[in-house]
Formats: structure tokens, C-alpha cells, sequence
């Protein structure tokens, strides 16, 4: 038996898995875990929450709605600190108000910038030098409470969103390493949100991906690296036929948009500045395919 508050988990994707195994090393008393099922629509590219769980003895569930059998099945638990690491579905008021010591989300940003969904991929997609992870009181509206603690990472001009993502998960790691114990005992900071400074992006579809060539070669390169694998990728038609591209640069030079300026190597024309395409796949045909 341990003294130490219990912890509900609500967690999935490669944060909650870190965040996980961070509060387990740091002898956590976590009461148990909420998950989802993997969608066999998508790539599934990060660790199962509910394997790390499970292997640590600790009881995990995958709801597909957090209804009222849920919620008295979250009482049930004794729950004195909630945390939410990347789980997607909004939780429930009556959780949130439940624990004494208060319920927390792990945000893939640096609130009040990038709040709402795919923040990474969006901050790839919009050239930004620097994002990170903002632990933060959670609320009925999403990405809003008093921020509790935040660690910045930096976005090189080659990463891809997958790079800056595992970046995140490691400083969301280090974030609860860090405040585990002030949150245990109620003593955690809390400041409010600037308004003013926020900023807010929306859920990206995989349609969001089509490349327009009147962007300019970095714009487009900025697209590519934001949604290449594991994600959706960015994609084009030629002749008719749908292409993704996953790897590609941006290099000088000048051509009409979408002209195709060479074969070997592929370069195409943007609104400016050329666009060397490094790798490419056409819809039903195997990565890398050269054009004819």
C-alpha cells in the first residue's frame, strides 16, 4: 500500500506511453488508465499505453465513450489527481471536478499559442523555429486553463512532424518529472492564460494535404515535411493521376507553378523558388517511382 494521491490516467500516442512510464519510475500511485483502441485506419506508428499498463499491473480500459458506466467506473477508483496526455476525447465535467488535487492536460504546444489540434503538424506546416509541451489545468473548453508548467523545443528547417512530435513526447516527460511532486502535494503553480497572445488551429484531413504550386517552393517544402510519414501526406495530380510526395527541398531557381523543369532529378516550379522532389509515390504504386 502507498500514501502517495491516487492517479487516473487518461492517455494514448507516444505521450501518453512516456508519461506513463515517467510516473511509474517515480513510483506514482497510478489507480489506473483509460485508453483507446488502435483505428485499423490509421498508421499506427507510436507504443501502446495499454501494453506499458498492463506489463506494470496497473487496470486499463478502452471505452469508446466516457458515458455515466464510465464515469462511476472512474469513481470507483478513488481518484485524487487526473492527467490527460494526448487522450482524444474531451472529458467529462464531472471528472474534471472529481479530484481533490485537480486534473491536468499535457498540450503539444506552447499555450496560448497553438491551441486545438494537430499542433505540431501545423507549426511544421507554418515554418515556426520553436514549439514544445504546456501541462495545463484542464476546463470544459479545451486548451484554456492555468498553465502549470511549459518546456520549449526547438523545429529545424529539416525536421519532419514525426521528428518534432517525439521531441515533444520527451519534453511532456520532462515536464512531469519535474512538477510530479508539487502536483502530489496541491502546491503546483497555476497562471492564467494571456487571451491576448492565443492562437488557434484546427483538425487537418488528409484532403488538407494537396499541394498548390502557386505557394512558393518553401511553403510547399513546409507542407511535405508537416504531413510525410506517418502521416496522411502531401500530394499532387499529374496527368490525371494523384502522386505523394514525401521527401523533397526547396532549391533557387525560377518556373512557372507546377511546370515540371527536369525528370532525373525531378524538379517542379512553385509561385518561387523551385522544388526537387527526393521521394514520390503514385496512388497505388510503390514509393520512389520515378515519373515517366
Amino acid at each position: 500500500m502507498t500514501d502517495r494521491p491516487r492517479i487516473v490516467l487518461f492517455a494514448y500516442s507516444e505521450v501518453g506511453c512516456l508519461c506513463l512510464e515517467e510516473l511509474l519510475r517515480l513510483g506514482a500511485n497510478v489507480a489506473g488508465v483509460f485508453t483507446h483502441d488502435d483505428d485499423p485506419d490509421e498508421e499506427i506508428w507510436f507504443r501502446s499505453v495499454r501494453d506499458i499498463a498492463l506489463k506494470n499491473g496497473v487496470p486499463v480500459w478502452a471505452p469508446k465513450k466516457l458515458d455515466e458506466a464510465e464515469i462511476e467506473l472512474y469513481r470507483s477508483l478513488g481518484a485524487e489527481l487526473v492527467f490527460s496526455f494526448y487522450y482524444r476525447a474531451m472529458i467529462p465535467k464531472k471528472i474534471l471536478e472529481a479530484p481533490r488535487l485537480g486534473a491536468y492536460n499535457m498540450h503539444g504546444a506552447l499555450l496560448p499559442k497553438y491551441r486545438g489540434r494537430a499542433c505540431v503538424n501545423w507549426a511544421v506546416l507554418n515554418g515556426e523555429t520553436k514549439t514544445g509541451a504546456t501541462l495545463h489545468v484542464m476546463t470544459e473548453k479545451a486548451d484554456r486553463g492555468d498553465i502549470v508548467d511549459r518546456e520549449a523545443v526547438e523545429i529545424k528547417f529539416t525536421d519532419s512532424a514525426h521528428d518534432v512530435f517525439m521531441k515533444v513526447a520527451e519534453a511532456a516527460r520532462k515536464i512531469i518529472a519535474r512538477k510530479l511532486p508539487e502536483l502530489e502535494a496541491g502546491t503546483a503553480p497555476r497562471v492564467p492564460q494571456n487571451e491576448a497572445e492565443a492562437t488557434y488551429f484546427g483538425r487537418r484531413r488528409p484532403e488538407d494535404g494537396r499541394i498548390d504550386w502557386n505557394r512558393s517552393a518553401v511553403e510547399i517544402y513546409n507542407l511535405v515535411r508537416a504531413v510525410t510519414h506517418p502521416f496522411p501526406g502531401a500530394f499532387a495530380y499529374i496527368g490525371g493521376r494523384k502522386y505523394y510526395i514525401w521527401r523533397a527541398r526547396p532549391i533557387e531557381g525560377e518556373a512557372k507553378p507546377g511546370e515540371i523543369v527536369s525528370y532525373r532529378p525531378l524538379v517542379v516550379g512553385t509561385g518561387a523558388g523551385l522544388l526537387k522532389i527526393l521521394s514520390i509515390q503514385p496512388e497505388g504504386g510503390e514509393e520512389g517511382e520515378c515519373l515517366r
